[in-house]
């Protein structure tokens, strides 16, 4: 009788997990001109619908300072992997390269980060 018990809860447990983290897989970054950039951030997630998906994503500095995040209003459940863009973004003089993470409404922060050199 324990046994039957104990495999609900682990199934559900473990359910919540299935879709995983967010990561991100491609970045295509655009001079705009005056220091200003747009990038192009390709996210691979297995959403689920609104009770879990991919929900943001962020640009930062290599020490972690927060330059922009791209906020995602809805699941893409059907469009595996998707791209969308954040512009402009003012990468300030002397950075040469950023960061870019995603999070998703279940797990946050997590999966696979990308490192991008800005060419200027």
């Amino acid at each position: 009788m324990r046994s039957l018990f104990l495999t609900p809860i682990l199934f559900l447990m473990t359910s919540a997990g299935l879709a995983g983290e967010a990561d991100v897989v491609d970045v295509r970054v655009t001079a705009l001109g005056d220091g200003e950039y747009r990038f192009d951030v390709t996210l691979r997630h297995s959403d689920e619908g609104w009770g879990h998906y991919v929900d943001k994503w962020d640009l930062l500095t290599p020490d972690g300072k927060l330059l922009g995040t791209r906020t995602l209003y809805h699941p893409h459940v059907d469009e595996q992997p998707f791209t969308r863009s954040l512009a402009p973004v003012r990468i300030p003089e002397g950075l040469n390269s950023v960061r870019v993470r995603a999070h998703d409404s279940v797990h946050g922060l997590g999966g696979e980060e990308i490192k991008v050199v800005i060419h200027r």
